[in-house]
């Protein structure tokens, strides 16, 4: 079967080298970002570096338009979608809870969350064997921060997190008997531009002596998990939630 998967977020970070890891799968690999044209074009050109090919689609995934014309395009390019890894997501700035604006909670959430509902949605009724699909694989990219909260730092984000965990454990059980699988991977803190959007691009290195491992994840390591949990050999994996996060 012609594995065809959307990530979105693909441009920078985690969501790029999942491309890449899955490019090197042979996924044809399609890349949902928002703004960064340019990142998105180089991850695509890293995805048929590596063997794979990709088509960069611009794509909010709070909005549901965005979201049918990026899988719209994925089945127009590269056939019937099989895969999907929601990674788009956004911390919404770091400090304390009772100091955050409205707006950052409603948009964190919007993305986060609505976002992923909204991908999940359409990749379900791309891939359900009930509607005529052959079936497939969710992975979300969720973070350790569901479990440990992330006090003073961004608790809100931290929540949205935890609603994308427990969405990966009903969508299994609602979808599993309609050939798909849906599991969740919670990175740990990782080497990424998310730090610096926050506002504390250094913030790794200041988390770091709190893991176990003594250090940051890079995102390739988390890239490995995602590419496991899409292929043939996690074919019994579903409902789970993963973590990769050196110990934390």
């Amino acid at each position: 079967m012609e594995r065809v998967t959307v990530v979105t977020g693909g441009g920078r970070g985690i969501g790029a080298a999942v491309a890449v890891r899955l490019g090197e799968a042979g996924h044809r690999v399609v890349l949902g970002y928002e703004r960064d044209e340019a990142a998105a074009a180089a991850t695509a050109a890293r995805v048929a570096d590596a063997g794979g090919e990709a088509l960069a689609v611009r794509a909010d995934v709070s909005v549901a338009a965005d979201v049918d014309r990026l899988f719209d395009a994925a089945r127009e390019r590269f056939g019937p979608v099989t895969g999907l890894v929601s990674n788009a997501g956004i911390t919404g700035g770091i400090g304390p809870f009772d100091e955050t604006d409205t707006a950052v909670f409603r948009r964190v959430l919007d993305v986060n969350v609505y976002g992923a509902m909204l991908c999940a949605r359409r990749a379900v009724r791309e891939m359900s064997t009930r509607r005529g699909g052959a079936g497939g694989a969710i992975v979300h990219i969720s973070s350790a921060a569901a479990t440990l909260g992330s006090p003073g730092e961004y608790v809100h984000y931290a929540a949205s997190k935890a609603a994308v965990d427990t969405l990966t454990v009903g969508l299994a059980q609602e979808f599993g008997p309609q050939g798909i699988r849906v599991n969740s991977v919670q990175p740990g803190v990782t080497l990424t531009g998310i730090h610096a959007a926050g506002g504390e691009p250094d913030r790794p290195w200041r988390v770091a002596p709190a893991v176990p491992l003594g250090r940051p994840g890079e995102p390739e390591e988390i890239a490995h998990a995602v590419a496991w949990l899409l292929s043939d050999e996690a074919s019994y994996t579903t409902g789970a939630v993963l973590r990769v996060a050196g110990g934390r």
